[in-house]
């Protein structure tokens, strides 16, 4: 813990050095709760279709065909969402903001010339905010679990293309809030890539060992295409009629109903 001096005649707010400090830790965690909240409400964006995978590839490597397909279904999405009879801007496509599938599907939005999300978090390495994410919806993050927070918060649908151990764990936060039904919304998950995923997790063998249920298995799908994909989307996707502002997913309590 710091034991630094308060200094006489400097407002607390405006002191560099102590926002820097141990005890403000608090502080500049709730900053990254309150600064997207304020965005995301002064742009109208109610809820968003998140894309995760992998930032290491390129998009002419031998799994470019992923990069495209990317690109095509946030396309295609953010087309479908401008259609729809509302004032506020309905599932935005967001990524975490950086290369490969995440500028795919940064892309592929500005292709429709609609708004989209990165949520960019800062790395020794590979994540670079990529250039087509709207400037407004550009966000950096310092804490790993309040970026995650901001992936969850609006969330309406994830599309999970392959990844590394970053994609893993985004993907397996939001199974086990599905699994554990700690959320009173569906959030539909295609998992992109059939091929990859069953050959990453043993789905199978995790029923088999009695480690998850055999229900579990519908909490995603998988698809294979991007037209087959925007079709679980559009299917699992409500569109209300009456909605304002930014609508956060809920915690579903001990005691609400089943």
């Amino acid at each position: 813990m710091s034991n630094r001096a308060f200094p006489s005649g400097r407002l607390a707010y405006k002191d560099v050095g102590f926002l820097d400090s141990d005890d403000a830790r608090p502080l500049r965690i709730l900053a990254e709760y309150i600064e997207p909240y304020a965005a995301f409400r002064r742009e109208r964006i109610q809820d968003t279709i998140v894309f995760f995978g992998s930032a290491r590839l390129e998009e002419e490597g031998p799994l470019g065909h992923y990069y495209a397909a990317a690109r095509e279904l946030a396309r295609s999405v953010t087309e479908w969402s401008k259609s729809l009879p509302h004032g506020v801007h309905r599932f935005t496509v967001c990524s975490g903001g950086g290369g490969w599938i995440m500028e795919a599907a940064n892309r592929g939005a500005s292709d429709a010339h609609g708004r989209t999300i990165g949520l960019n978090i800062g790395l020794p390495h590979e994540q670079r905010p990529n250039p087509y994410v709207t400037r407004e919806l550009t966000f950096e993050f310092h804490y790993f679990f309040m970026r995650k927070l901001w992936f969850a918060h609006l969330a309406r649908a994830l599309v999970v293309f392959p990844g590394g151990f970053g994609t893993l764990d985004e993907l397996m936060e939001v199974l086990t809030l599905a699994q554990t039904r700690k959320l009173d919304r569906k959030i539909a998950i295609v998992l992109f890539g059939s091929d990859y995923w069953n050959e990453i997790i043993n789905f199978d063998a995790l029923e088999r060992h009695g480690m998850i249920d055999p229900a579990d298995r519908a909490l995603f799908q998988f698809a294979d295409d991007p037209a087959s994909a925007f079709d679980i989307l559009r299917t699992s996707l409500v569109v209300e009629t009456d909605v304002e502002g930014p609508c956060f997913a809920k915690s579903r309590t001990s005691a609400s109903p089943a």
